[in-house]
């Protein structure tokens, strides 16, 4: 059973995160603008999870939660997020990089950087939302 209400709230938090990312970026915040693009993406795909009826596990791994959606998507679907995995195999390190760094790290990020990161965000999440057929 979807536990509704959690997926409903994780969905909208991923929502306000990505929108906070940009805000982030036209000022220039690019460190925040990574966080949050990370936060967004981690957020979506634990109510995608709770969405295919499987408590996600208390990860911050994106690559992990992505792993975990493939194996309880259908073929086409999953061999899509397989793809998304081997296709931004860097910028997922480098948000989950992000998550890590921005609490006990210095570490500055370039304008190109976070474009690469905010494309990577957006694709993983449109490919996943489209209806399979």
């Amino acid at each position: 059973m979807v536990k509704k209400e959690e997926y409903l709230y994780l969905l909208r938090r991923s929502e306000e995160f990505h929108e906070t990312a940009l805000m982030q970026i036209d000022k220039g915040f690019l460190g925040l603008a990574a966080v949050s693009l990370e936060q967004s993406l981690q957020l979506f795909l634990k109510a995608k999870l709770l969405e295919s009826g499987v408590d996600y596990p208390r990860t911050h791994s994106v690559r992990r939660l992505l792993e975990l959606l493939a194996e309880v998507m259908s073929e086409p679907l999953a061999q899509r997020i397989n793809r998304l995995i081997d296709d931004y195999s860097l910028e997922l390190a480098l948000l989950e990089d992000a998550y890590i760094t921005s609490r006990y790290l210095p570490r500055e990020f370039r304008k190109d950087e976070i474009l690469k990161l905010k494309r990577a965000v957006e694709d993983v999440i449109n490919v996943i939302s489209q209806p399979t057929s």
